[in-house]
């Protein structure tokens, strides 16, 4: 792992004025198109190399205008160092006119990285599943934003979104995007449309207006240029036999064309000379997560540079993964069959194996023991039923040696990486926690040993 790290620091120096501008693209880029910002590297040569590129002072809209980054030419890239898996949240907000201060999520995308194996996933998920929202009753999830932005939610809207996915998904989700319809439709229009092949002609009598009006809309079948306007009726049109999970695989499809637009050498120069332009977009449209800053984009975007997009894993919770069902007042809403979610889930994130032929958390069959370092009463109970009731099969819990482990382990006695990697995710800990057991005679494959820091997140 520190080879790997080490080999990732010692990337040539480039252009730092050229890294910015294409670093505030990128941004925009991570908002609409969930892994936009690969394209850097792809023609950094030829942006590198150009001299088209104006010069510009980039202000920062929210604090009043001052110059939020003043680099010297030469200076040298930042670097993803973290070997954690980085998950984003991508929500897609359905704003409208009649509705000033809550909205809920149209569309709901998780992104996640793994920097260490530069496994990639991008994971749709239905607005309409009915799911527990934590703190209060269950419902859409796509209602948790405007929930938390209604009710003061510590965060807002975001927060309390972030914290249903990882709730109901079992995923720790390190930063959010938030993006609303105008910002997608001028950042299309900004690259001068997508070329997308329709694969059945769509008819919607009552395609929805911003409002809440009708409309009616048609697309035929077969390869088409569209732009911004278009492309957002075209991902958001529900109008075909498969419904809201139809609408996820051509959002999907969006994206792909959205990346391919932006990785043509001729494009990103382009791009790039129009920086200013896309941040303030930036500022207009789209919410970044407050703990996202410019030079993680920028370092995430030279590590997303690594992966094969052609290997990224795109899932939808689709039809296969829920039961149509209806509410007391007649609404439709989808209910979760989560052993079928999790086996989705599991593929997006690496766990399960896929075509990629991954290893199997199944496959390795660990034994593990939940134990109790802390003074909580009950904590391993409540976290191997927390983890049985997710489908990880818990052999024995009970209290530690002593009650004042400060941090939680997850010790291998054994090989048994995936059960590390899926333990980690479902607990919120971080890559630090494993440790290889010095025990090879031991009784459980896997011991996990909570700590206070398990009690605090």
């Amino acid at each position: 792992m520190t080879e790997t790290v080490k080999a990732r620091t010692e990337q040539p120096e480039l252009s730092y004025k050229l890294l910015i501008r294409l670093g505030l693209l990128l941004i925009y880029l991570v908002g609409t198109a969930v892994g936009g910002y690969v394209t850097f590297t792809r023609v950094r040569d030829e942006v590198a190399a150009s001299d088209v590129l104006p010069d510009f002072t980039i202000d920062n809209p929210a604090d009043g205008g001052n110059p939020n980054v003043e680099r010297l030419e030469g200076e040298t890239l930042p670097v993803w160092t973290g070997t954690d898996r980085v998950t984003v949240l991508i929500l897609g907000i359905d704003e409208r006119v009649q509705e000033d201060d809550f909205w809920r999520t149209d569309t709901i995308i998780l992104a996640t990285l793994d920097p260490v194996t530069m496994q990639a996933g991008v994971l749709s998920i239905p607005r309409d599943l009915w799911v527990p929202i934590p703190g209060y009753t269950e419902n859409r999830i796509n209602t948790a934003h405007a929930l938390g932005d209604a009710y003061d939610h510590p965060g807002g809207g975001p927060a309390l979104a972030v914290e249903t996915v990882e709730y109901n998904l079992g995923v720790k989700i390190d930063y959010y995007v938030r993006i609303n319809f105008q910002a997608f439709i001028d950042m299309v229009d900004l690259i001068g449309g997508i070329d997308i092949d329709v694969p059945e002609p769509i008819d919607d009598d009552c395609y929805p207006t911003a409002d809440y009006g009708c409309e009616q809309l048609h697309f035929d079948a077969g390869e088409q240029h569209f732009y911004g306007d278009r492309v957002l009726k075209y991902a958001r049109v529900r109008a075909t036999s498969g419904g809201d999970f139809d609408r996820a695989r051509r959002q999907q499809q969006v994206i792909k064309a959205i990346l391919k637009r932006v990785t043509d050498a001729k494009m990103l120069p382009q791009l790039a000379a129009r920086a200013p332009e896309i941040w303030q977009l930036v500022g207009d449209y789209t919410k970044l997560d407050p703990d996202l800053q410019l030079d993680e984009i920028i370092a995430l975007a030279n590590l997303a540079t690594q992966v094969d997009f052609d290997t990224i894993r795109f899932r939808v919770i689709d039809e296969t993964c829920t039961i149509f069902a209806t509410t007391p007042d007649e609404a439709q809403i989808l209910i979760p069959l989560r052993d079928k979610i999790r086996d989705v889930r599991d593929e997006v994130f690496g766990f399960k194996a896929g075509s990629e032929g991954l290893a199997t958390m199944e496959g390795e069959a660990a034994t593990i023991a939940i134990l109790n370092g802390t003074s909580t009463e009950s904590l391993a109970f409540a976290t191997a039923e927390f983890l049985e009731a997710n489908g990880i099969s818990i052999a024995h819990y009970d209290n530690a040696d002593r009650q004042d482990y400060d941090t939680s382990l997850v010790i291998l006695n054994r090989d048994k990486p995936m059960t590390g990697v899926q333990l980690l995710s479902m607990l919120h800990l971080p890559q630090s926690a494993v440790v290889n057991g010095s025990n090879p005679t031991a009784e459980y494959d896997v011991v996990v040993i909570l700590g206070a820091d398990y009690i605090t997140e």
